[in-house]
């Protein structure tokens, strides 16, 4: 890194520098968290934007970064890109196999300029195999994991996770893992590396428990039928009287005894550990359960460790009085968005700004990263 100036982001990566070739899905959510954390987050936008997604102003996968426009199809783009990479500590991209190589922004061009650069690839299928050059999205990755498969009802067909667990479990947050890992490396002499970050290979990982209790005879390989998919009566959603849903997750003993209690079925006690009565457990609990409004059973399990908690909707849920003292949504410009996580005790994060809009911060980029050919291309 050079020792022009840079933002203070404040945080555990305050002072270090990530480019982004801008994208769409799992490599925007990476780098927002390495901003959010501190970092110094350039996303190289393309002349015209991603092709998908909100509007730039409502993009809070965007914010904490700043942008600059580069068109890598023009013969003084790349050149631009390996400006910034000579300058970075943390380049992402999430461009099919090949695709940055024949841009001439690809991992040996770049190391090239900064042998130390930490160069994360963010794709679904990954960079080898036989699949590496096709196109997808987020279900198709955890279909053919077996992850998609474990969720939903065992007589309908999957339930889809939104993008949560292929996009943003599986890739985004292996990929954060995976460059700062390799920055530790690269900071300890070990020099730059490429980090190959595929949502397949994460969401295969994210399932490493159920693997292991399938091996061991204690998981079922299909729905609804074990402990932890909705299977057990007692670890489920349950709709109330008012159409609202309760969640119950009363596994252990004493949880599951203090549930029966507050539910009104004491009867059932012995039920925990018999399959052969969970059906019935479940007809019982679910009849319980719409006797009254979800407000109404809230109030009865209030306090309690029966764990069970309201199923609230994304609006609804800033306003719940335990994220709400806590902090865990924030209203920054006017959007009610997820504030910055984890916590640091020495470090703290926030949100220091809104998300990026594409090109804004070329004329701010250029001065503190030193680079006045972004200026000279009419970037």
């Amino acid at each position: 890194m050079t020792a022009a100036t840079t933002p203070d982001g404040g945080g555990p990566l305050a002072g270090v520098r990530v480019v982004e070739l801008a994208g769409i899905g799992p490599g925007p959510f990476a780098a927002m968290l390495l901003a959010d954390l501190g970092a110094d987050v350039v996303r190289v936008d393309r002349p015209g934007g991603p092709g998908l997604g909100v509007a730039p102003e409502y993009d809070v996968t965007n914010r904490n970064k700043r942008s600059v426009v580069v068109d890598l199809k023009t013969a003084e783009g790349p050149a631009r890109v390996l400006d910034l990479a000579s300058r970075a500590d943390i380049l992402i991209e999430g461009y099919r196999p090949g695709v940055a190589e024949r841009l001439g922004v690809g991992p040996e061009a770049c190391h090239a300029v900064n042998p130390r650069l930490v160069y994360g690839r963010m794709t679904g299928w990954g960079q080898q195999g036989p699949l590496a050059h096709r196109a997808g999205h987020d279900i198709a990755y955890i279909a053919l994991t077996g992850t998609l498969g474990m969720i939903g009802e065992p007589d309908r067909p999957p339930a889809v996770p939104a993008n949560l667990v292929g996009d943003y479990a599986g890739g985004s947050l292996y990929l954060v893992v995976g460059v700062l890992a390799a920055l530790h490396h690269a900071r300890a002499g070990g020099g730059g590396q490429v980090v190959d970050a595929a949502i397949v290979d994460g969401a295969a990982h994210l399932a490493a428990m159920i693997h292991g209790m399938v091996a061991a005879g204690g998981w079922q390989d299909r729905r609804g039928a074990n402990l932890l998919d909705g299977g057990c009566p007692y670890y489920g959603t349950y709709e109330t009287a008012d159409g609202g849903h309760m969640a119950v997750g009363a596994l252990e003993q004493q949880f599951y005894e203090e549930f029966l209690d507050l539910i009104g079925l004491k009867d059932f006690a012995p039920a925990r550990k018999d399959w052969t009565r969970w059906g019935e457990l479940r007809e019982a609990v679910a009849a319980r359960f719409r006797t009254r409004t979800r407000d109404e059973w809230t109030a009865v399990f209030e306090g309690s460790d029966a764990c069970v908690a309201p199923v609230l909707s994304l609006r609804e849920a800033p306003h719940h009085p335990h994220l709400a003292a806590r902090g865990t949504f924030i209203d920054h410009g006017g959007i009610t968005q997820p504030a910055p996580a984890p916590r640091f005790s020495a470090t703290p994060t926030t949100v220091r700004s809104g998300p990026a809009q594409p090109g804004a911060d070329t004329a701010e980029v250029a001065r503190d990263w030193e680079i006045p050919g972004l200026l000279a291309d009419g970037a």
